[in-house]
């Protein structure tokens, strides 16, 4: 099982539903990776108990934004990310059938399972790196070259990222060597 919200009950949702674990990613940004990643289980039970990317892609623009409002909301910015699950939802249904897991499933190469990350709404080319290294550490996805479409996230031994974040103690690891790296940035280092 994923351990990356901390919570029991969302953590099985990331690890069992793939599109569960792709809207944790996208939210993964100013907010506490904890919350990023345990909104996806509030959407599913704000939603009925279902999240489905047809669904969300289908859905009133105006109504998943009060969705991911209602509070507490499952963003600091709710209504911009609303938007960008549903364009997530729409790439998942239109380019790959409604299937999640097929963007790494039927990736041929690192370069090929980066390029189709990096593509998704909220994926720039750091967050594209850390999940191809999450996907080989974590799942066991393995296209020939992900170590080197990773790069410094595919290292094993490290705690840089998400991609390293096996249990409580290895998120205490991974917070401290961001505060390392947001205090060299701060002092000019």
């Amino acid at each position: 099982m994923l351990h990356l919200s901390q919570n029991e009950a969302a953590d099985q949702l990331l690890s069992d539903d793939p599109l569960a674990l792709l809207i944790g990613l996208v939210l993964d940004q100013q907010v506490p990776l904890e919350r990023a990643f345990s909104a996806p289980f509030d959407l599913k039970e704000r939603l009925g108990g279902r999240i489905d990317a047809e669904d969300i892609a289908a859905m009133d623009p105006d109504k998943l934004a009060a969705v991911f409002s209602a509070r507490p909301a499952l963003h600091r910015f709710p209504a911009a990310n609303a938007k960008r699950v549903q364009e997530l939802c729409r790439i998942v249904v239109d380019e790959y059938k409604g299937r999640p897991a097929d963007i790494w499933k039927k990736a041929t190469s690192g370069d090929d399972l980066f390029r189709r990350l990096k593509a998704l709404p909220g994926f720039g080319e750091q967050k594209a790196r850390i999940f191809v290294g999450f996907l080989g550490k974590q799942l066991g996805v393995r296209p020939p070259g992900w170590e080197e479409a990773a790069g410094r996230f595919g290292q094993p031994g490290t705690f840089f990222s998400i991609a390293d974040i096996v249990d409580a103690a290895s998120l205490v690891r991974v917070r401290a060597y961001k505060a390392q790296i947001k205090a060299a940035a701060k002092s000019g280092a």
